[in-house]
C-alpha cells in the first residue's frame, strides 16, 4: 500500500519539474530573440542617423562654398561698376574743365602767337604745315582756322577756304608756350601753269566777332613754295595733325 501511494507522487513531481524547465527554456529563447531584434533596430537607427548627419554636413559645406563664391563675384562686379562710373566722372570733369578754360581764355591775336611754316614730306610739295605757338604769356583761344592770303597784299589776296571735316570738337585753348597746327594744301602736284612761286604769305586770325584786325607775314619754307590759288585749302587749327581729317 505504501509503494502504490509513492509512485504517483514521484511521477507528479517529475512532470511538474519537466513542465517548468520547458516553460523556462521557451521564455529564454523568446527573450533572446526580442533583445536581438531591439539591438538590431537600435543599430540600424544609429547607422541611419550617422548617414543623415554626413549628408547634412556635406550639403551645408556646399551651400557655404557657393555663398562665398557668389559673394566674391558680386564684390568684383560692384568694383568694376564703380571703376567705370569713376572713369566716366573723371572724363566729364576734364571736358567741363576744358570748356570752362575755353570760355575764360580770350581769342588769340596775331600778337599773341608766333606762326611758322614747314613743308610736309613728299615730292612735289603739295602741303605745308602751319604752327602757331602762344608767346603771350597767358592762355588764349585759337579760333577756327588761319585766314590765308598768298597774293602780294593781304587786301587783294584770295581767301583760302577751310575744310570742314578737319574742324575739332572742342575749342583750341593754348596755354603759354604751347602750339597748335593747321595743314594747308598749296597745289595739286606737278608742274602747272597756274602755279606761282611764293616766298612769303599773310596769315590772319579770327576774333570772337569775325576776322581780327591786322595780319602776320610768314616766311615760306626754304626754297619757296608753288601755289595754285584755285586748289589751295586750309584745315582748322588743332592740337595735333590728325590722319584722315587733314588729308585733303
Amino acid at each position: 500500500m505504501r509503494t502504490s501511494i509513492r509512485r504517483p507522487a514521484v511521477l507528479a513531481a517529475t512532470a511538474v519539474a519537466a513542465l517548468s524547465l520547458t516553460l523556462t527554456a521557451c521564455g529564454g529563447e523568446d527573450g533572446s530573440k526580442d533583445n536581438g531584434a531591439a539591438a538590431s533596430v537600435s543599430a540600424e537607427q544609429g547607422t541611419s542617423g550617422s548617414s543623415n548627419d554626413v549628408v547634412r554636413t556635406t550639403s551645408s559645406a556646399t551651400t557655404t562654398s557657393g555663398t562665398v563664391v557668389q559673394a566674391v563675384a558680386e564684390k568684383k562686379a560692384a568694383a568694376n561698376e564703380t571703376a567705370v562710373v569713376e572713369k566716366k566722372a573723371t572724363a566729364k570733369k576734364k571736358t567741363v574743365a576744358k570748356k570752362k578754360a575755353g570760355a575764360k581764355a580770350p581769342a588769340c591775336t596775331v600778337n599773341d602767337v608766333k606762326i611758322s611754316a614747314a613743308k610736309q614730306p613728299g615730292l612735289p610739295t603739295t602741303h605745308i604745315t602751319l604752327t602757331a605757338t602762344n608767346v603771350s604769356g597767358h592762355a588764349c583761344t585759337l579760333l577756327q582756322y588761319p585766314l590765308l592770303g598768298f597774293g602780294d597784299l593781304p587786301q587783294t589776296s584770295k581767301d583760302v577756304p577751310a575744310v570742314a571735316k578737319s574742324r575739332p570738337g572742342t575749342p583750341i585753348v593754348l596755354n603759354a608756350g604751347t602750339p597748335a597746327y593747321a595743314a594747308v594744301r598749296i597745289n595739286n602736284g606737278g608742274v602747272d601753269e597756274k602755279n606761282h612761286a611764293v616766298s612769303s604769305f599773310y596769315v590772319n586770325l579770327f576774333a570772337a566777332d569775325g576776322p581780327a584786325e591786322g595780319s602776320r607775314t610768314v616766311a615760306a619754307p626754304k626754297g619757296g613754295i608753288a601755289v595754285d590759288d584755285a586748289a589751295a585749302k586750309t584745315g582748322y587749327w588743332t592740337y595735333e595733325l590728325r590722319n584722315g581729317a587733314d588729308e585733303f
